[in-house]
């Protein structure tokens, strides 16, 4: 739960409230003590809500304001996204760069691929081999090099839809392609193996 925004009001009240009693110290929204009050509250109003609006944008998947600073720490932006990704994007980058703790697992990379906003599945490449293959599974007679050749399989075009609250002006209600998805993955790949992407 997000902390309360006050008004410049709220903080006009409060700190005529914490003054001493006295005729020195006017309660009367005419006086020149009041009036000069009235002309700090809004800044500390301004204030208080940009504070709180830092604990949202302190995470990476809600950072906007704090968003080049995930960047930069990360290594990003990079020529995946394209000259102008959404905010959405972006943060889906900085996630999954974020909480990517590396792996070498089929079940990593699916969701290496969630974390950007791609649903795929991995088909592996396995030369025959007596004792190891399964029943069902796909032979393939290309070479023993083939076993380091791995296929992500995604859609044509995964389309983003822009969110709001994360919007911001100049940015297309909706993008697709799957450009970051390739360039990504192929940052994090064994770089003893081979990627291809099939796109149904």
């Amino acid at each position: 739960m997000a902390a309360p925004n006050y008004q410049a009001s709220d903080f006009l009240k409060a700190i005529q409230a914490l003054m001493p009693r006295g005729l020195a110290w006017p309660r009367d929204p005419t006086s020149v003590m009041a009036q000069a009050m009235s002309g700090l509250s809004p800044t500390w109003a301004r204030h208080t809500a940009r504070n709180n609006n830092l604990l949202v944008d302190a995470f990476p998947k809600t950072a906007v304001e704090l968003l080049p600073e995930w960047e930069s720490a990360l290594g990003l932006p990079d020529p995946c996204a394209g000259p102008a990704p959404t905010v959405a994007q972006r943060q889906a980058q900085v996630v999954a760069r974020f909480a990517g703790s590396g792996g070498q697992s089929v079940p990593y990379f699916i969701q290496y691929a969630a974390l950007l906003g791609y649903t795929v599945t991995v088909t592996e490449y396995v030369s025959a081999r007596v004792g190891q293959s399964r029943v069902g599974q796909p032979v393939f007679r290309l070479g023993p090099q083939w076993s380091f050749v791995w296929q992500i399989n995604a859609p044509l075009n995964t389309i983003t839809q822009s969110k709001v609250g994360t919007a911001r002006a100049g940015d297309p209600l909706a993008s697709w392609g799957n450009a970051v998805l390739q360039c990504e993955l192929n940052e994090v790949i064994p770089a003893h193996t081979i990627l291809i992407f099939a796109y149904t």
